[in-house]
């Protein structure tokens, strides 16, 4: 099964102005001053950075810059979007904060391995099918100190933050609780993924981003693929069959392990649960 067996052509442009009239909409009701985001280097953030140049002015959007031990390249490709996209950056080193809480909290390793709780990492873990609870404890360091220092960032200069994740992403959970999914908006969380590399494309984001395999940046080596054990091309056609309710041509494999994901992944989507007094 193909992306092409299964989903109806969608008018890219049609549905960025959409989107763009849609972020406009959001920032003239919410008073703020800037648009503010997290840009990686990759083509999510590039792509919400520039529709969000698009609806409000490049001069109204803001991209934060947050290496951590990261690949220069990050800092590169990052700066090629915002160069594209005519929108002012800054750059916040987040390498020696993260090692320095890195190394606070080393006891609670020996904690963890002592408790032997085969249920620690179940929270976080969800589409992280290769780490171990060590390499995702740190690999979760990052983007929950990135969150902190958007908004951060987004409190000085009267901002709201803007969210890069996507559908294909959002639905198997790949995305850290608290980290890169504490946002004010979701501008793109109704695109899959392969909808997400035609409309960057489309409005323009270099084509050195689009080209670039995905990666989080969690570890030296890491890509998005290989280590949910999936393409997006096959995330994408496996999502949109479970969506249609039509899954007869889908792969077993692929569409148990989505399945799998969707409902380990559930929390991270719902609200969170409290109890309420009868």
């Amino acid at each position: 099964m193909t992306q092409t067996d299964t989903v109806q052509a969608v008018d890219i442009l049609s549905l960025a102005a959409g989107i763009e009239s849609w972020l406009l909409d959001q920032f003239e009701r919410s008073g703020a001053k800037r648009f503010v985001l997290a840009l990686s280097g990759g083509i999510d953030s590039a792509l919400v950075c520039g529709l969000a140049a698009r609806a409000v002015g490049s001069d109204k959007v803001l991209g934060v810059m947050m290496p951590s031990s990261s690949s220069p390249l990050d800092a590169e490709l990052a700066a090629d979007v915002a160069e594209a996209f005519g929108v002012e950056t800054i750059t916040v080193d987040l390498t020696d904060p993260t090692n320095a809480l890195k190394s606070a909290l080393t006891a609670t390793r020996d904690v963890a391995a002592t408790a032997n709780n085969d249920d620690a990492t179940t929270l976080d873990t969800d589409a992280h099918t290769g780490a171990t609870a060590n390499q995702l404890a740190d690999a979760n360091l990052k983007p929950r100190l990135r969150m902190t220092t958007v908004y951060y960032v987004a409190n000085l200069c009267g901002g709201v933050v803007l969210g890069t994740g996507n559908k294909t992403e959002a639905m198997i959970g790949y995305f850290t609780k608290y980290g890169d999914g504490g946002v004010d908006l979701l501008p793109i969380v109704d695109m899959y993924k392969h909808e997400v590399r035609e409309m960057a494309r489309a409005i323009g984001v270099p084509e050195t981003v689009i080209q670039r395999p995905p990666s989080a940046g969690l570890w030296e080596g890491q890509t998005d693929e290989g280590e949910i054990g999936l393409t997006y091309e096959e995330l994408d056609a496996t999502l949109i069959a479970i969506a249609s309710g039509n899954t007869e041509n889908s792969d077993p494999a692929a569409l148990e392990k989505v399945q799998r994901l969707i409902a380990g992944s559930q929390h991270k989507r719902a609200p969170v649960p409290a109890f309420r007094r009868g």
